[in-house]
């Protein structure tokens, strides 16, 4: 899937983990062109298309202070700062038109033989992906850097399940939240196997609104396990569906990034792609 989208994507991700490392240096807008090998100009286009904003303003979405800002300015709970910040434009919720169904003891019977799964693979603004679905719902989705691998990855989940190579209705439509055109995008129903617990915790995740960023101590809050703030990270890396279940939007209370199952060059990639749109539609 060597795609120019691709290309372009590892450009921008190349960028993003250079700033990164060196932001105590405030590198330059030539600085940061010449390490992914364009000219200013060219960098400077293809960074604004992709991200929205410029490079020099995406490197203060990406910051801890930001980050640490977004959390101290939050005084209400989860809940309400969704519905307060996203009834219309591209900051609609996640929890508006996404809901997890568990998968029954019967349907994961025997590594899910009883499963048939349809699956392919498309592009998205972070890089190509997987997804797959059950007649249920969307059941996996991952960031694909290869697509053998990939498979791989998803047939580990069902290892007895029934597999076929097809885009369906589903998948098209949970696809749809890569575009913004959201007016689109019909309630996404996600089929999961899960504990209780990891359900409870991906469901918390749901009500994190877009832009907006929690931690893994208020999560646990949010689902009466005050002292599973560990607990909750395991639940969170262990997170079958990429992106559809902003899991990305968990931090650190400090306002450190942290670690993410698809790199945290990715995350903070997503992170700060959703504050640029927020703030510029909202």
């Amino acid at each position: 899937m060597n795609t120019q989208e691709q290309i372009h994507y590892n450009r921008i991700a190349e960028a993003i983990d250079y700033i990164r490392q060196n932001f105590k240096d405030q590198p330059n807008l030539d600085e940061v062109a010449e390490k992914v090998h364009l000219s200013p100009f060219h960098f400077q286009r293809l960074f604004t298309d992709w991200a929205g904003v410029s490079p020099k303003k995406f490197l203060q979405y990406i910051s801890i202070e930001h980050a640490k800002q977004i959390l101290k300015n939050r005084q209400v709970s989860l809940s309400e700062a969704a519905y307060e910040t996203g009834l219309s434009g591209t900051s609609r919720l996640h929890d508006l038109f996404v809901t997890i169904e568990g998968m029954t003891p019967g349907e994961f019977k025997n590594g899910g033989e009883n499963l048939s799964i349809n699956y392919s693979y498309a592009e998205s603004p972070f890089g190509n992906i997987i997804v797959a679905s059950t007649a249920k719902g969307i059941c996996y989705m991952a960031f694909a850097e290869n697509e053998q691998i990939a498979l791989q990855d998803l047939q580990q989940h069902f290892p007895n399940a029934r597999f076929r190579q097809m885009l369906d209705l589903l998948q098209q439509n949970a696809l749809y939240i890569f575009t913004h055109d959201w007016s689109k995008l019909d309630q996404v129903r996600l089929h999961l196997k899960g504990t209780d617990f990891q359900l409870k915790v991906w469901e918390a995740l749901l009500r994190i609104p877009m832009g907006h960023l929690s931690t893994y101590g208020e999560i646990a809050g949010k689902i009466n396990q005050p002292n599973a703030s560990r607990a909750v990270g395991t639940a969170i890396g262990s997170n079958p569906v990429a992106f559809l279940i902003p899991c990305h939007r968990v931090i650190q209370a400090s306002g450190t990034i942290g670690g993410y199952m698809w790199g945290s060059t990715r995350k903070t990639a997503m992170i700060g792609w959703e504050a640029a749109k927020t703030i510029i539609t909202d």
